[in-house]
């Protein structure tokens, strides 16, 4: 038997975003978002609400990053997402980040999240909250490398349950992709 929950605004899991920026004076501004993903090929599509610091910035910018919070950065990205760049601006430094700046794109690459996303702005749309950015680069740090390849064992991304409110760690390996499946063919 199931039970209905109503509409719900929910992709289970959710990937924890963090989307960085520069403010007008070059500090590093950063916030968490779990209402993203890929959008086409070489774009990625967020839900981020106009009030919001990073949103001013990205607007003014036309540029930002978007990192995925691993387990060892729990505390410090659940800190960017409920205190405000508009009331804490030096919040990316108390998350405990350390800013590198892209060579990509006019944004921070944040220093203690492996795997990064590079994105220029695309489109915003205010109506909807409905930010739309070009994937310029994606870049990962070595130490999440495993012959050229991002490894879970060293890599330890977190996921959002949007239901219950709660981060989870990623589990165990279950099966391969494009393969596993042709077993019923």
């Amino acid at each position: 038997m199931r039970k209905d929950f109503g509409a719900k605004p929910t992709i289970y899991p959710e990937p924890v975003l963090i989307v960085a920026t520069y403010d007008d004076d070059g500090t590093p501004n950063a916030m968490n978002a779990a209402w993203g993903g890929i959008h086409e090929d070489t774009e990625i599509g967020l839900c981020l609400s106009p009030e919001h610091k990073t949103v001013e910035n990205i607007l003014k910018r036309k540029a930002f990053t978007v990192a995925f919070a691993t387990k060892e950065t729990l505390v410090g990205s659940d800190y960017v997402g409920i205190v405000s760049g508009n009331d804490v601006p030096d919040k990316f430094e108390r998350a405990g980040f350390h800013a590198e700046k892209s060579d990509k794109v006019d944004a921070p690459i944040i220093k203690e999240l492996p795997l990064c996303l590079e994105c220029e702005l695309k489109s915003y749309t205010e109506k909807n909250c409905e930010c739309i950015g070009e994937i310029i680069n994606l870049s990962i740090d070595e130490s999440v490398l495993t012959d050229g390849k991002v490894d879970l064992r060293k890599f330890h991304p977190i996921i959002y349950d949007g239901l219950n409110h709660d981060y989870l760690a990623y589990g165990e390996k279950v099966g391969k992709a494009f393969s596993d499946g042709k077993k019923l063919k």
